[in-house]
């Protein structure tokens, strides 16, 4: 059983959002769908907004971002993010008032320490200013956030070790990309070196891992050149192949429904933190 409890609000080109709560703590990963949808989907697991620790943004991209003006207006939470990112998010988003904005740079590489709750950022590889994954530590375990990288590098093998639960990007198939209706200028963006990651390498990411995590969340999938059984498939034999007694519950993210871990049932037949 996992000490995570991680809900996924929505993930795809159009927006991404992602609620982690732990003993030690509550945190929203991105804003990128309306603040009415953030609510309403922290409602539906029984949270609310305002009780969030801390928003720690990847990236300035919109579909990561677009909620953010609204929700700082309404909810007095700490909004963390590496200074490139606020400086792309001051582009993407001029309306917003950081004068009026709880917003704090976390620089990657670097840690902070929210109660009991440590964060750590760490640089990954994308076409935006100074994107982000994150780490989360409640009490010896960990919980990592990856997706909009372009490759697996080796400060990401690093820091994505030992995490029991992940949320892990599985944009596309290279097959469907490449005979799909992307223009070649956008095929090459999603397969090069700051674009995004393909099912397979994802898969090949976790065969690389010492201890594989327990649960892993497949995020980011296009809805152009990836489907939810292809992602889940191509990654679940990768990892067979290496590890034919993995034992890994997999979960494959939606961009219009909430998708949680089995620990949010957990929650709602007793307080699993007592």
């Amino acid at each position: 059983m996992s000490c995570f409890q991680v809900a996924v609000l929505a993930s795809g080109s159009k927006g991404n959002a992602t609620v982690m709560r732990c003993e030690s703590g509550m945190v929203l990963v991105d804003a990128g769908i309306s603040c009415r949808r953030i609510t309403r989907g922290m409602q539906s697991l029984g949270l609310r907004p305002e009780n969030l620790d801390a928003v720690f943004i990847t990236h300035e991209h919109i579909d990561h971002v677009q909620g953010l003006e609204t929700f700082t207006k309404k909810y007095p939470v700490p909004i963390y993010a590496s200074k490139g990112t606020w400086r792309g998010i001051k582009q993407m988003l001029p309306r917003l008032d950081l004068q009026l904005c709880d917003w704090n740079i976390l620089a990657p590489q670097t840690e902070l320490t929210l109660g009991g709750l440590q964060v750590r950022s760490f640089s990954i590889s994308h076409d935006a200013l100074e994107p982000a994954g994150y780490l989360f530590r409640c009490k010896g375990h960990t919980f990592g956030y990856v997706t909009d990288t372009g490759y697996v590098s080796d400060v990401m093998k690093r820091e994505l070790e030992g995490a029991e639960v992940l949320v892990l990007e599985t944009n596309h198939d290279p097959i469907l990309l490449k005979s799909g209706r992307y223009p070649p200028p956008l095929q090459k963006r999603i397969l090069g070196t700051k674009g995004h990651l393909a099912n397979a390498t994802a898969g090949h990411l976790l065969t690389m891992l010492q201890t594989l995590p327990r649960q892993v969340f497949l995020a980011h999938l296009s809805q152009e050149n990836n489907t939810p059984d292809l992602a889940l498939s191509t990654v679940r034999s990768i990892v067979a192949q290496q590890y034919p007694k993995a034992n890994i519950q997999f979960y494959v993210t939606s961009q219009y429904e909430v998708v949680k871990n089995k620990e949010w049932e957990d929650y709602h037949e007793q307080n699993i933190f007592e």
